[in-house]
């Protein structure tokens, strides 16, 4: 049986770098030693306190290898690269609601409720970063459009439902 690395309570390293791409691409994903830190730091400050308020959380992307974050299309400074970033979501609580309690209750950098459509509860994901040189707290919501991807500040109204208040 392999050793299972634990990066918090109830996270392990491999749920932090497994990459369905990666795999099927043969990409090297494996994280530096400065990469293990940062990814130990966002499992701790983030990630294990959003598993111990709302349940069972599913990573749907964390590190990610230049090369594979090449591969999936991923921005050039993307802090997911950096074992920084980690794409998630839960079940049990709408990916709104589970973005604002982090926005409310937690240090990050950046916090991004990603392609909610403001109809089904759990559509997108909550996209959150932590940076141990220094946290900006910057919110913003990631939006589908017919010209691409738009970013807007803060979270916004979408659609009939929201995330109730620009934070």
């Amino acid at each position: 049986m392999a050793n299972i690395i634990r990066i918090s309570k109830n996270f392990a390293l491999s749920e932090m770098t497994k990459s369905a791409t990666a795999e099927r691409l043969g990409v090297d994903n494996t994280p530096s030693s400065i990469h293990l830190v940062n990814l130990t730091h966002l499992a701790i400050h983030i990630l294990q306190p959003v598993r111990d308020q709302f349940g069972v959380i599913t990573i749907n992307s964390g590190y990610r290898s230049p090369a594979l974050n090449a591969k999936v299309g991923g921005s050039k400074t993307s802090q997911h690269c950096n074992g920084q970033a980690a794409d998630f979501e839960s079940f049990s609580t709408p990916n709104p609601d589970l973005a604002k309690w982090i926005a409310n209750n937690l240090e990050f950098d950046q916090l991004i409720l990603e392609f909610y459509d403001g109809v089904n509860p759990n559509s997108g994901w909550v996209h959150c970063s932590y940076n141990l040189m220094g946290n900006r707290k910057k919110i913003m919501t990631a939006l589908k459009t017919k010209s691409g991807v738009q970013y807007k500040n803060g979270f916004v109204k979408i659609g009939r439902a929201s995330c109730r208040e620009r934070v």
